[in-house]
């Protein structure tokens, strides 16, 4: 997938992500994530195999009552979650644990964003699952992003993340505007630009403290998300410089970040989780797994007041796999958990909890969200909004450092011109500098 020429470039941007995390693990000890590699017995273990799982965000498998069923039918095990809010600091730390051989957690889930970079540079760290499991259970393209070039498939299959717009209709009621979810999809059907231009009305009479939007960042990953170029091209060339998808979405996030429309929030930090608890913004780009998220940060104040409509266009945002790394000191019970954890079956359990999209089409037949969640979201039509997104999402090219390209250029590009009143040139100069920096030029 890379060409051999290309190594040196990879393992000097390696060396410095791993600079990176150190600085990271040092300073992150507030955060939710308490990995220390896996253990058998002590704690409350009670004397069983103790297996940890590592995830960032909200994955669902504790909501929707998978670990607790998993011990159940295997009481020998007792299983804990090792949870890290964001992927930009979860991933430095699991590439320097792998680097090390040691303090991994026994199943450890891999970014959409991270997963180029696991099979290029760290295959040999992840047990190969390809013999363990049936490879048709999983959409093409999603084994095709985990497996390596002689054949290993290095993670399962989890969620992937079609795209809908998530609006409060309690708040665009009160500024005038449409609220049922069919004729919102077609005032902005086919271009976020025009997503944007009802963002220009919602301020005209916005209900005082709230804001369109709750980040540029937002508005650009899900326009990008819809996009057929991105980073890298089919070669693994760089070409986030030269991407008509990043053009476009650049633009219509610059046109966020100058308005008066967005709330300004860095997302997934506790800012923006009170935003959604404080009713700050009417709407969010809401790939599938975001609605697991809305429940579970706009609280009881929310249900019924959020509605869920079709994007402008069809786009993927997210999704994620299930490794394990050689690490582990439990081989055999974190591949059965994994296998476990991303069957049908269990994929359709979590979409039922919290609308994380299954990567596997033998679900999407029995796919039903759970009535607390359809009234939650106004009893939208879940089911059909993301699988009408899932079938036209473009074919995408992921890169090596796919993810922190993108962090560059929303954490640090966008919020330079959001919340520091930069310019949009002036916001792009900072982006490629950091980019520069991540790819060691």
């Amino acid at each position: 997938m890379r060409t051999s020429t290309r190594r040196s470039h990879r393992m000097t941007a390696l060396a410095a992500v791993a600079v990176m995390a150190t600085g990271l693990l040092a300073g992150c000890a507030s955060d939710d994530d308490s990995s220390s590699g896996s253990d058998n017995g002590g704690g409350n273990g009670g004397g069983k195999t103790t297996l940890t799982i590592g995830t960032f965000g909200t994955f669902g498998y504790k909501q929707a009552g998978l670990y607790d069923e998993y011990m159940k039918l295997h009481p020998e095990i007792t299983i804990k979650e090792n949870v890290t809010t964001r992927t930009d600091v979860y991933w430095p730390k699991v590439l320097t644990r792998l680097q090390a051989g040691s303090g991994t957690d026994d199943v450890q889930a891999i970014e959409i964003g991270n997963i180029t970079e696991a099979v290029q540079t760290q295959a040999d760290k992840f047990v190969d699952l390809g013999a363990q499991v049936d490879k048709s259970q999983w959409l093409d393209w999603k084994n095709a992003q985990a497996t390596t070039k002689d054949g290993k498939l290095i993670g399962l299959g989890t969620d992937i993340g079609p795209m809908a717009i998530c609006y409060r209709k309690d708040l665009f009621q009160k500024a005038g505007l449409e609220t049922d979810r069919n004729k919102l999809a077609e005032l902005w059907k086919g271009d976020w630009a025009k997503y944007v231009d009802l963002g220009k009305k919602y301020m005209e009479k916005a209900p005082s403290g709230t804001k369109f939007v709750d980040s540029a960042s937002s508005v650009y990953n899900a326009a990008l998300g819809g996009a057929k170029d991105r980073y890298y091209d089919a070669d693994g060339n760089v070409i986030w410089d030269k991407s008509e998808g990043v053009k476009k979405a650049w633009d219509v996030a610059m046109t966020v970040a100058t308005s008066d429309m967005s709330a300004k929030l860095k997302q997934f930090d506790k800012p923006w989780d009170q935003g959604f608890a404080n009713a700050k913004f009417a709407t969010v780009a809401c790939p599938a797994w975001m609605v697991g998220y809305i429940q579970e940060k706009s609280g009881d104040a929310g249900k019924g007041n959020w509605d869920v409509a079709a994007a402008p266009t069809a786009a993927n945002w997210g999704g994620s796999f299930l490794g394990v790394p050689k690490a582990s000191k439990h081989q055999k019970e974190a591949i059965e958990l994994a296998k476990w954890l991303t069957a049908p079956e269990q994929q359709a359990k979590v979409f039922a909890k919290q609308a994380s999209f299954p990567s596997t089409p033998a679900a999407y037949s029995s796919l039903k969200p759970s009535p607390d969640t359809l009234a939650y979201f106004s009893d939208a039509p879940l089911t059909q909004i993301y699988s009408d997104s899932a079938k036209t999402i473009p074919s995408q090219i992921f890169g090596i450092k796919d993810q922190p390209i993108n962090t560059a250029l929303t954490d640090v590009g966008i919020l330079q011109v959001e919340q520091k009143g930069k310019s949009p040139e002036q916001g792009w100069k900072a982006a490629t500098e950091e980019i520069k920096d991540v790819l060691g030029q």
